[in-house]
C-alpha cells in the first residue's frame, strides 16, 4: 500500500494507539482498522522508528516522540507558562475540568485540559468539530468579525447532536450577541447530553489567536453550581494577563 491511502491508514492506527486504553495488539489494530495484519506490520514499522509508536511485549503504545510533539503543538498554539497554570488554578477553584481553547486559521481547537488521560472527556483535545454546540465554541466565534463567523460556519455546518443544539444561524446569532452582553458562554447539553459547559474569552495581544478559557460538568450540577462557577471563570479571565502561580 503506497500513497495517501496508506497515509490514512497509518494515521487511523497511530490515533488506535494513543486511544487504546493500554497497550494493544497488532490483531487487534487491524480489526479495528480494517485491514490485514501484514498491512498493520508494514505500516507501524516507520512508526516505531521515528518514535511515535513503542513496540513493547504487550503490544503497541504511544512512543517516546509523542511528548515533544505536543510540547510543541502548545508552543504553536501559544500555551505559556500562564495559560498552563491558568487550567489546574480553575480545576481547584470550580471542581470542574478545564479546557484551553483557540481559533486559528479558520479551525477551532481544544488545546488543553485538565481530564486526567484515563477518564473519559467529551471535549478532548483535539479538533472541535461540534463548535456551535460548546461554550469554547461560542466564546470564540463571539469574538470573530461577522463574514470569519458565516465563513466557520458555512464550512463546518451547524450539525444536530441533541435536542438542544442551536442548528438555525439567526437563532446562532442571538445566541451569540448574548454572549457578548454577557462575558460568558453556556452550552446545557447541546454537544453532550450529559455534559454542561461554560466559558470565557481570554484577552490576548491583537496578533494572538483568540482563546478562550471553559469548563465542564455533569448537567445535574449546573442548576447547582452554574453561577459560583460562571463567576470563577469571569474572576480567571479577568486577571488572566497577570496570573501566576
Amino acid at each position: 500500500m503506497t500513497g495517501p491511502r496508506s497515509v490514512d491508514r497509518a494515521l487511523d492506527l497511530l490515533d488506535a494507539v494513543s486511544e487504546a486504553p493500554g497497550p494493544v495488539s497488532a490483531k487487534t489494530l487491524a480489526r479495528q482498522c480494517g485491514c490485514s495484519l501484514s498491512t498493520v506490520y508494514h505500516l507501524l514499522a516507520p512508526l516505531i522508528e521515528r518514535g511515535h509508536v513503542l513496540r513493547g511485549p504487550d503490544g503497541y503504545s504511544p512512543g517516546p516522540r509523542v511528548p515533544a510533539l505536543h510540547r510543541s503543538f502548545r508552543r504553536h498554539h501559544s500555551v505559556d507558562a500562564k495559560a498552563a497554570a491558568l487550567l489546574p488554578r480553575i480545576r481547584r477553584a470550580t471542581g470542574a475540568e478545564a479546557y484551553f481553547t483557540t481559533y486559528r486559521d479558520g479551525q477551532i481547537t481544544v488545546i488543553d485540559s485538565t481530564t486526567p488521560l484515563t477518564a473519559t472527556d467529551p471535549f478532548a483535545p483535539g479538533p472541535e468539530r461540534r463548535a456551535h454546540a460548546t461554550a469554547h465554541g461560542k466564546a470564540l466565534l463571539a469574538q470573530l468579525p461577522r463574514a470569519a463567523r458565516r465563513r466557520y460556519l458555512t464550512d463546518h455546518g451547524m450539525a444536530r447532536h441533541t435536542d438542544r443544539t442551536i442548528t438555525d444561524e439567526a437563532r446562532f446569532e442571538a445566541e451569540l450577541a448574548r454572549v457578548r452582553d454577557r462575558g460568558l458562554a453556556v452550552s446545557v447539553g447541546e454537544a453532550d447530553p450529559a455534559h454542561t459547559c461554560l466559558a470565557v474569552p481570554l484577552p490576548g495581544r491583537p496578533d494572538a489567536a483568540p482563546a478562550a478559557l471553559s469548563v465542564s460538568l455533569p448537567r445535574r450540577l449546573f442548576q447547582l453550581r452554574h453561577a459560583e462557577v460562571g463567576a470563577a471563570l469571569l474572576r480567571a479571565a479577568a486577571a488572566f494577563p497577570t496570573a501566576s502561580e
